[in-house]
């Protein structure tokens, strides 16, 4: 079911069924070549609370960036989600105003992101954007955006769409920790640049394992641009 309300920019989609208790539950996986560099880490980690993500709202945001991806524009979005029990379920996909290169795309009036997370009391629990011409990675300014998540969000992950890539078309990432959060912290360069291997010997970031597909989830998208 697809209902469109007016004057909000915001689509409403629900999954077949009506409750997230009896949805479906698959854990996200994601194999590709870079797999050795940036898999799970060997060192402990800090126990992560579970996340659970509908595949549609992924496909949605996708084909919302289309136009965009065909110009080779970037484009990002906020994710967020409310938490019960223990597990974060994500909700709302917001795509705010914005400026985009093939490389980079900044969001703009970011209050009117954080007002439609207060409205629902929602946690922003990660973001999503493209690479319409690059492979499934992310870059050192990718790294610096997703920091700012995961310092509030422990939990905050990081997917990328990379359309083009032949080995893998998105990917869901987070920083290491520890590792990668102190990397960045340490970090006062901006732009694309290299970072230092982290001390311990993991690497700057890794594939999230406690992100889940939940085919029965309800979610809004809310296209601010």
């Amino acid at each position: 079911m697809v209902t469109v309300s007016f004057p909000s920019a915001s689509l409403s989609f629900v999954e077949s069924g009506t409750t997230c208790k009896s949805a479906q539950v698959s854990r996200v996986l994601f194999s590709g070549p870079d797999d050795e560099l940036h898999g799970e880490s060997s060192q402990p980690k800090k126990i992560l609370r579970d996340v659970h993500i509908s595949e549609r709202l992924m496909e949605e945001f996708t084909e919302l960036a289309r136009e965009n991806t065909e110009k080779d524009l970037e484009t990002c979005g906020t994710l967020a989600a409310f938490l019960e029990r223990g597990v974060f379920y994500v909700t709302t996909l917001i795509i705010p105003k914005q400026e985009s290169t093939a490389n980079s795309c900044q969001a703009m009036n970011e209050v009117d992101v954080f007002s439609i997370q207060n409205e629902r009391e929602l946690y922003p629990v990660g973001w999503i954007h493209t690479h319409p011409s690059q492979g499934c990675f992310m870059s050192s300014v990718d790294l610096h955006t997703h920091y700012s998540y995961q310092v509030m969000v422990p939990e905050a992950f990081a997917i990328v769409v990379a359309p083009t890539d032949s080995s893998r078309s998105h990917g869901i990432f987070k920083l290491t920790d520890p590792g990668g959060m102190e990397v960045l912290r340490d970090c006062s360069e901006t732009g694309f640049h290299p970072h230092k291997e982290p001390e311990n010997g993991n690497p700057v970031y890794e594939h999230c394992s406690n992100v889940y597909k939940n085919s029965n989830l309800r979610f809004e998208i809310f296209d601010l641009r």
